[in-house]
């Protein structure tokens, strides 16, 4: 893990050194995060995020956005279904599942009129913990979009939804008898949606 930190942060150094010409404005980032697991039709967990951002304002409509952030995702109330070896009954037991990442993104951004923005772009997430008794991934690679709106002061506001591309959860053992109604009933992906606020720097 110490090596995708080290390697992420020599990433960004030359993205900056090679847009030396461009603006750039360093900022903050922070917010509400809701999350879940795909298809174990649980409920979402809210919890939060935090995270540091560099804004390459490479043209007056588009500009290219390395962030680093700090995330809590996961989901609450997720059903297990056993076999009780004791009463050779079928249980069920509820869990809420948290798992917190080191989430490096590269965001594009294009803008539109006085603030607008819509933002898309990729995400690696380096797990830093988890309470999941068994998991079929570590990391996860997600794809990010959203919409956000910047005033003058350099305040902004964003609202991003966040899907993960990689297999979680063990299914084998998170087993719910719901999931035998959907096709990709053990197929369970990271969904995230971010509502929260930014502020860059004005840096001359």
């Amino acid at each position: 893990m110490k090596k995708i930190i080290a390697a992420a942060f020599v990433l960004f150094a030359g993205i900056f050194n090679s847009k030396a010409q461009a603006a750039f404005n360093p900022g903050l980032r922070a917010g509400l995060s809701l999350s879940t697991i795909s298809e174990t039709h649980a409920n979402y967990r809210p919890d939060f995020y935090i995270g540091a951002l560099g804004e390459i304002n490479i043209s007056k409509r588009y500009s290219l956005q390395p962030e680093i952030n700090y995330i809590r995702q996961g989901s609450d109330n997720v059903a297990r279904n056993f076999i009780d070896p004791n009463t050779d009954t079928e249980k069920t037991v509820y869990q809420d599942l948290q798992i917190s990442y080191l989430s490096i993104d590269l965001i594009n951004k294009l803008k539109f009129g006085q603030g607008f923005q819509v933002q898309f772009g990729p995400a690696l997430d380096v797990l830093l913990n988890d309470n999941l008794a068994f998991r079929k991934t570590y990391n996860d690679l997600s794809f990010v979009t959203g919409v956000a709106y910047k005033m003058p002061s350099g305040l902004g506001f964003e609202f991003r939804f966040k899907k993960g591309l990689f297999d979680v959860l063990d299914s084998d053992y998170y087993y719910n008898n719901s999931n035998d109604h959907y096709f990709f009933g053990d197929y369970n992906t990271n969904v995230n949606f971010q509502i929260g606020i930014t502020y860059s720097f004005n840096v001359k």
